[in-house]
């Protein structure tokens, strides 16, 4: 009888692995890893679909703040997790540039992780201030084009996308551009409203739009495709600068290997989630639009934008500080 008892053990282990495997998932709180502090774009957006997505998947739904090295300690962590959908990034287009100007960035955003979906897109508005002499983006074009210097504009830090967009609308409008890197994006506003540069492509956040007209900085176009809900009636950008879009888009991301039923039962949530219009109208009042994508959809996007950076760097030999 001794002898039975290893090919008894064997095939209860066995048994008691499939039980595990086919446990109906999520069977346990989920965690989403937020690459900045508490309080910032990012953290509040998760923050607010939080409750929605816990009732819908049935677990709860924990956040957890890991800043630091420009949202690399978020992705390594994630890149090394488990791929058993209970541990998930929340990123932003920074997590693309990293890798491109940091060699020991210590991540892969193309194959370390698993795309599920973008969840939100925060367009960039072009702004300029009141002492340059043009009232829509066609007339600041043909003024800047007749600066033997270039204009100035501002960014919230090299190799911020700020930079990096403002850079790639410099190559598309045929104008030269100057940066002047400043430390967060209300510095920029400032350095824009007290002429200290001509323009400005940033985030629409409520503190920037108060300075808009009256505050002392024209809006002279909007970075999506198609007009923006967050900025009615401002033109875009590509009307006058063919091909030209910035929108800093935040989606989730799972560790490579995540099995696909997984991803596509949490990505169907975040749909279900996004669709809810007092949803969509409170993102709207933060400057963000609730728009969720598929994992293929998502996947494009990042091999897409990230040939595109890898382009603007290399060309304009854009460096780390």
């Amino acid at each position: 009888m001794r002898y039975l008892k290893l090919p008894l053990m064997a095939a209860c282990a066995l048994v008691a692995g499939l039980a595990i495997a086919e446990e109906p998932y999520p069977s346990r709180p989920i965690t989403i890893v937020v690459p900045y502090p508490a309080g910032g774009t990012s953290d509040v957006q998760v923050r607010k679909i939080q409750e929605p997505l816990s009732k819908l998947l049935g677990q709860p739904v924990l956040v957890d703040n890991k800043a630091g090295a420009s949202g690399g300690i978020a992705a390594m962590a994630v890149a090394r997790a488990k791929p058993d959908g209970y541990t998930f990034l929340y990123a932003n287009n920074g997590l693309l540039i990293a890798p491109l100007l940091y060699k020991k960035s210590g991540y892969n955003p193309l194959k370390d992780f698993t795309p599920v979906g973008t969840v939100t897109s925060v367009p960039l508005v072009l702004v300029t201030n009141k002492a340059v002499p043009a009232k829509n983006l066609q007339e600041f074009l043909q003024y800047a084009r007749k600066q033997p210097s270039g204009v100035r504009y501002a960014s919230a830090g090299t190799v911020s996308y700020g930079h990096l967009a403002t850079v790639r609308f410099g190559q598309l409008a045929g104008i030269k551009v100057d940066h002047i890197p400043y430390k967060g994006e209300a510095g920029t506003t400032f350095a824009a409203k007290a002429g200290e540069v001509e323009m400005l492509l940033t985030t629409p956040s409520p503190t920037m739009l108060a300075q808009v007209g009256p505050g002392g900085l024209t809006m002279l176009g909007v970075g999506t495709e198609k007009p923006s809900p967050v900025v009615p009636g401002v033109p875009t950008i590509n009307q006058s600068v063919p091909g030209f879009t910035a929108e800093a888009w935040f989606g989730l991301l799972a560790p490579a290997g995540t099995p696909d039923a997984i991803v596509r039962k949490v990505n169907a949530a975040i749909s279900t989630v996004m669709a809810d219009k007092a949803l969509q109208d409170w993102f709207i009042k933060t400057g963000a639009q609730a728009q969720p994508s598929t994992p293929d959809a998502f996947a494009a996007i990042l091999k897409k934008e990230t040939a595109q950076w890898q382009d603007i760097i290399t060309k304009y030999k854009i460096e780390a500080e």
